[in-house]
């Protein structure tokens, strides 16, 4: 029967937490559950193994789930084996009370609750057919006496089990929630993000830039996209190894992030190739910005490799229309290839019918 940890979680950590977590809900809950129950036996004049069965539930219990979980080689699974005890010891005392009807109910409704709120998967379904075996035990043992009208009394000391215990049950379960939601908002920025350069991952990017184009055929509000690829990127890893490129990547990256706007997009595309969507920017402004960040890689000092003065090539294309993001992005591309194949470090303008190269 294979159980799983609440997704959003981390297993090492929810495995060392489990038992103590569900050792403080299972004092509460078993703590207030005596309360009916033996208001319960009192009114049935019930005998001396029924009390200390109470005192083994809800005292003895609770400390010894706590040991037997900790020294399981896995906490985690131990403590599993215990939640499915409680659910046996829940169905044991419906007999034992004389299926007393709402001590009953709310007892095997919060052992299932229990179970729902710890988040691992189908522990409440195999909780079940336990929980009727050791109804179907203790009532084999006790005869199934059944006095199922509850008296107020009774009523009255459920009181505290049902609100108290039910509040505790759906707090504990609300900061589970609030952190997953947390941890997912957390992949979520990392799935926007390219981990080396810290720059939009490529679906982030190519998800802004379509939007852009969408706003920009409503507006007509002018955009450029500026293709970038650092020149001789291989040659950097085979001469200087691999952490010195991580390291001119995340310099020309910081570079790029230096020379735009806040409003604008820079994306890492893949290996040594980056892409940047200007706002509101025309192709004359956008050269300008093309020309920092050229200049900008071109003044850089890698630590990592001296001597090494790294370039780059860009390509510079205006917004396409109704063509779409794909002939944006072939436009800007032509227009770096243009730049590359006609000496490198140096930017190529797209106008549509072919590209104009502006040399340093």
């Amino acid at each position: 029967m294979p159980f799983n940890a609440p997704p959003g979680t981390d297993p090492e950590r929810h495995t060392e937490r489990l038992p103590r977590r569900i050792y403080r809900l299972r004092m509460l809950g078993m703590g207030l559950g005596a309360l009916p129950i033996g208001m319960v036996l009192l009114e049935n004049q019930a005998g001396a193994g029924h009390w200390l069965f109470l005192l083994f539930t809800t005292v003895v219990w609770p400390q010894l789930a706590l040991w037997l979980a900790l020294r399981h080689p896995v906490p985690f699974r131990g403590e599993i084996r215990n939640l499915l005890v409680d659910s046996i010891l829940a169905g044991m005392w419906v007999p034992l009370m004389a299926f007393n009807l709402l001590p009953s109910v709310l007892l095997v409704t919060l052992a299932t609750v229990d179970k729902i709120s710890t988040g691992i998967d189908r522990l409440w379904y195999w909780s079940l057919p336990l929980m009727a075996a050791g109804a179907v035990a203790a009532g084999m043992a006790s005869g199934f006496e059944v006095q199922a009208v509850t008296s107020m009394p009774v009523m009255v000391a459920c009181l505290p089990m049902l609100l108290i215990h039910t509040i505790a049950v759906s707090q504990a379960s609300y900061r589970l929630v609030r952190k997953v939601k947390r941890q997912n908002r957390q992949l979520d920025e990392l799935s926007r993000r390219d981990t080396l350069t810290a720059l939009d991952s490529r679906r982030y990017w190519q998800e802004q830039a379509a939007l852009l184009l969408d706003q920009c055929a409503d507006t007509g509000e002018p955009a450029t996209l500026l293709m970038i690829d650092i020149d001789h990127f291989k040659a950097i890893n085979d001469r200087h190894g691999h952490a010195a490129g991580d390291d001119v990547l995340r310099a020309t990256a910081e570079v790029i992030r230096q020379s735009i706007r806040g409003h604008d997009a820079a994306g890492r595309l893949g290996g040594d190739e980056f892409a940047v969507l200007l706002r509101g920017t025309d192709v004359d402004a956008a050269g300008i910005v093309a020309q920092r960040i050229r200049e900008g890689v071109e003044a850089l000092q890698v630590d990592s490799a001296p001597g090494l003065r790294p370039t780059v090539s860009l390509g510079l294309a205006k917004t396409t229309g109704a063509a779409g993001l794909r002939a944006w992005l072939e436009a800007a591309d032509r227009a770096l290839y243009q730049a590359k194949s006609r000496g490198r470090n140096q930017l190529a303008i797209d106008d549509g019918l072919q590209a104009i190269v502006d040399t340093p």
